[in-house]
């Protein structure tokens, strides 16, 4: 996402009372291992499950959106994205980074609101402890700029300023691990023609990641979590 001296989105947060009350009321859980996982699907031990349940929570039926276990949803406006059904539509072949320059909950309402006719796959926190997925992977998420790599492409933005060193060494890792499970499930090449930053799409507008983003730091990172997901 392009940078402003008076951050736009700031200003129509401001007038998106009703989304931002929602997502903050809602929140994202930080993220928890599998054996926290496990436990938190348990049913209580004070308070058992009813004998006839009504059908799946809605807990339950976000997780089943999801396309990366440890994300939460919070599913972007219907008008910003297009529905579709890759990779038989499309070959998913790039991983696009980009920079929020905003905050995570601005984001989110961004992505919500469908007059902004924009979105991405997922947001990374600036802690690395939080992540969103906001469209199926299957789906085309309008991130880059350029419709033919929006159709091949899975958007991951992160929560930061282009100009400010904020990227943590939590959130190197959490992207890292995302970026490779992507790669490992649809055989895209973990080199840096694949893995591209959003100033890198022809035609592109944006300067993110920006020169703070350590390239050689990350897909180092990427490469190691690749080999561990492959083995």
């Amino acid at each position: 996402m392009e940078d402003s001296p008076l951050s736009r989105r700031a200003l129509l947060w401001g007038a998106a009372g009703a989304a931002g009350t929602a997502l903050a009321a809602v929140g994202l859980p930080r993220l928890m291992g599998p054996e926290e996982k496990v436990k938190a699907a348990l049913p209580s031990p004070v308070r058992k499950a009813p004998v006839a349940a009504a059908g799946p929570s809605a807990t339950r039926r976000r997780e089943a959106l999801l396309d990366y276990a440890p994300a939460v949803w919070v599913e972007a406006s219907e008008s910003n994205y297009t529905p579709s059904d890759r990779p038989e539509a499309y070959p998913i072949e790039y991983v696009v980074i980009h920079l929020t320059t905003d905050r995570l909950p601005i984001m989110l309402g961004m992505f919500q609101d469908p007059a902004e006719r924009v979105s991405a796959h997922y947001v990374v926190s600036a802690t690395g402890t939080r992540i969103a997925q906001c469209v199926r992977e299957r789906d085309v998420a309008w991130h880059s700029n350029n419709v033919w790599y929006n159709h091949r492409s899975i958007g991951i933005e992160h929560e930061g300023w282009i100009d400010q060193p904020v990227y943590t060494d939590k959130m190197y890792e959490a992207s890292a691990v995302l970026t490779a499970t992507i790669c490992a499930k649809y055989n895209v090449p973990v080199d840096r023609d694949h893995v591209l930053g959003h100033v890198e799409i022809p035609e592109s507008t944006h300067e993110d990641p920006g020169d703070v983003w350590n390239w050689s730091k990350y897909m180092k990172l990427v490469e190691a979590a690749h080999r561990r997901i492959r083995t």
